[in-house]
């Protein structure tokens, strides 16, 4: 599914134009995103949990040449799916 399918789906769904359901989804993937850039988490109750994890520097490997390289400590965005989701992936 893309985000066009997505905001059609929406759309449909809630009775919106299209144009109402894509700046609602743009509006709460921006607002998702400020969230964690602050360092907080989002939590969806029965969806999952929004966070950001830190890395720690660590030494690497380039798979072509096998030369070894340092990959900096970092940020990375991070998921995990809450209870009432993976119920429903099941």
């Amino acid at each position: 599914m893309t985000k066009a399918d997505l905001v059609e789906k929406i759309a449909k769904d809630a009775s919106l134009t299209k144009a109402d359901a894509g700046r609602a989804l743009d509006t709460t993937i921006e607002t998702i995103a400020k969230a964690m850039k602050k360092g907080d988490k989002v939590t969806l109750v029965g969806f999952g949990t929004f966070s950001v994890s830190k890395r720690k520097a660590r030494t690497g490997r380039n798979p072509r040449t096998g030369a070894t390289l340092k990959i900096p400590a970092h940020k990375a965005p991070k998921f995990t799916a809450g209870k009432g989701f993976k119920d429903v992936v099941k």
